[in-house]
């Protein structure tokens, strides 16, 4: 309310072009782009086998496109922007949400999603251990969460879960919502991401939830191998599928262009990753931090 949320301050000066998009477009499903993009797997697995032979770190393909995400919204805050009740909304975080399986080995268990804040300085490594103290946090015989707990106990009244959801809808709506809610539900982050290569299916342009304020998701996918010449001779080349949807009204065409461009440089040199940025930019003067995990 007054254009101040828990998770955001209303952005001012926006150009009347954008501004009208939110009442042409009221809603993500209408205002959603879907992209593809093709990195070099074969790059990047070059890198993560030298990273842990020569310097005995262990990163993941999912923590470099995460890392290279981070890096982006440092040097391009207006993407990290959201559509809230027609009004452009700057966030006061930068945050990534996923779903994991419970247990990997036995998909019966269930799911959990792990969300989680990076600070605009991270590194590599520290968005590694960021998501891997997510991961640790959120699997295997861990209580049951804050989102798991209120979902339970939303489904033993009929009814009440219908009640709930379109209350809360409300006060979202007018920047009422608890902030408690906004911290915990997935629906509130700047990017969600999914690795369905970890369950053997191709690259989604998943849909973005009209709940919450999610402006792009990205979904991994299996390893696809395309014909190329290189110095005359065509070969069979491995690259990572991700399809991309994103909310068009968030930001103009061409700061989407200079973000994806950013983002696609970091995935071709995740080296550039290892040392924090000399300069971050923060939307409309709202500075945040993160303090860096607590290293084990």
């Amino acid at each position: 309310m007054f254009g101040r949320r828990a998770d955001g301050r209303r952005v001012k000066g926006i150009d009347p072009i954008m501004q009208i998009t939110s009442y042409v477009m009221p809603m993500r499903c209408d205002a959603q782009v879907f992209l593809k993009h093709r990195a070099d797997m074969e790059k990047l697995t070059r890198y993560i086998r030298q990273q842990k032979k020569e310097k005995n770190q262990q990163l993941t393909h999912m923590q470099i496109v995460v890392a290279a995400y981070v890096r982006a919204v440092s040097r391009n805050p207006e993407i990290n922007r959201f559509i809230m009740n027609k009004q452009l909304f700057a966030r006061n975080n930068c945050s990534v949400a996923f779903t994991i399986l419970k247990n990997p080995a036995d998909a019966d268990e269930g799911e959990s999603v792990v969300k989680i804040k990076f600070d605009l300085t991270d590194t590599i490594y520290d968005v590694r251990d960021r998501m891997t103290a997510g991961v640790a946090a959120n699997r295997g015989d861990q209580p049951a969460g804050f989102v798991d707990k209120l979902l339970s106990t939303l489904f033993l009244v009929p009814g009440l879960a219908t009640g709930i959801v379109g209350l809360v809808r409300i006060l979202d709506r007018y920047g009422l919502a608890p902030g408690v809610l906004i911290e915990e539900l997935p629906f509130y982050v700047g990017m969600y991401i999914t690795n369905t290569a970890s369950i053997g299916v191709h690259d989604v342009n998943h849909h973005i939830y009209n709940w919450g304020n999610v402006g792009l998701f990205l979904g991994m996918g299996t390893t696809e191998k395309v014909a190329v010449v290189e110095d005359g001779v065509t070969r069979m080349k491995r690259y990572l599928p991700i399809g991309i949807t994103a909310d068009e009204r968030v930001c103009s065409g061409a700061h989407y262009a200079r973000f994806f461009s950013d983002w696609r440089h970091y995935m071709e040199h995740p080296e550039q990753l290892e040392l924090p940025p000399k300069t971050v930019r923060f939307d409309q003067g709202l500075e945040y931090h993160e303090p860096k995990v607590a290293q084990l």
